[in-house]
């Protein structure tokens, strides 16, 4: 079963269920499907590596606005982009922890063979294709710079 068609499958569970916000998060996920599939340039449909990217920018500034919201004093709506943010995560691939991420990263750093902080760049380049998706890009760049004694 593709993105879409998961996510159509949820729009209709989620509206037979009554929940407004689930909907909400789920009608936007479609919506930026698509946007991205009316694209100049689109072709037959989005990547895997596509919609992963997409869905990590759609949880992320469901955070980012939750935080803002908390900085105004507004925990009602902050709870709401929360939430949101929980549901469109159903679809991303499992994240690494914090152990798992600092394994892979040390077993990168010495595949390319880095050794100072100079190397950033080359470890920085490489731990992003192999972990899209399934780690932040700043949890990766603290703990590069950590492993590498930055």
């Amino acid at each position: 079963m593709t993105l879409t068609e998961q996510i159509n499958a949820d729009i209709k569970s989620a509206m037979l269920a009554k929940e407004k916000e689930k909907l909400e998060a789920l009608r936007a996920v479609k919506s930026a499907i698509l946007m991205a599939a009316t694209e100049k340039g689109a072709g037959d449909g989005m990547s895997d590596d596509a919609e992963i990217k997409m869905l990590q920018k759609l949880v992320k500034q469901r955070r980012e606005a939750a935080e803002i919201f908390n900085g105004q004093g507004r925990a009602d709506l902050a709870e709401v982009e929360e939430k949101q943010a929980e549901w469109i995560s159903v679809y991303l691939p499992k994240q690494l922890t914090e152990e798992e991420l600092r394994a892979e990263l040390s077993a990168i750093i010495a595949e390319v063979g880095a050794s100072s902080i100079a190397d950033l760049g080359k470890v920085m380049g490489a731990a992003s294709k192999k972990l899209a998706g399934r780690a932040d890009g700043k949890a990766i760049s603290t703990n590069v710079k950590s492993l590498l004694g930055a």
